[in-house]
């Protein structure tokens, strides 16, 4: 509950400004910050799952992030979140044709060290992104992402290595 009071509460300060209040806030709900993380407003924390994100990373305004309770998301450091960028852990399972939609589930997700995230992206449940490694702006992240590489598309493919 917590932290939809807060969601209402973050909408109200400028979207890219008093991110030490934002830290404060943040941190009150449960989210695991390092002291220079800089999280921009317009955006959304769901469930009362765990995230955690590294020192120095920057999430731009509108990101989306579906916690739960069995998923952890862990955001490195240094990294740079585009905007609108939503993280997803939680699926389904196929149900029967009475429901397609069956039985719940939920995946950690996990973003390496100096990753960068393109705006529009959609990273799912059970996908670990590499340290390094750059995802191209609306691109739907389904799959494990190796080590400094650049991927792109729906679903991402990695287009090409990038130095080290």
């Amino acid at each position: 509950m917590i932290r939809h009071f807060l969601n209402f509460l973050l909408r109200w300060l400028p979207p890219s400004r008093l991110f030490a209040l934002r830290r404060w806030l943040l941190r009150r709900a449960g989210i695991e910050l390092a002291d220079d993380v800089s999280f921009c407003g317009g955006g959304w924390i769901y469930g009362p799952g765990r995230l955690s994100i590294g020192a120095g990373s920057w999430l731009s305004p509108g990101v989306i992030v579906h916690t739960h309770a069995q998923a952890p998301i862990v955001i490195g450091q240094r990294c740079d979140i585009g905007h609108g960028v939503e993280f997803v852990p939680g699926s389904h399972r196929i149900g029967t044709r009475e429901r397609r939609a069956g039985e719940g589930t939920a995946r950690s997700i996990e973003i390496g060290d100096g990753c960068w995230i393109g705006a529009r992206t959609v990273i799912l449940g059970g996908v670990r992104i590499g340290a390094g490694s750059v995802v191209a702006a609306g691109s739907v992240v389904t799959r494990d992402v190796p080590d400094n590489v650049l991927v792109a598309g729906v679903p991402a493919r990695v287009k090409r290595a990038l130095d080290r």
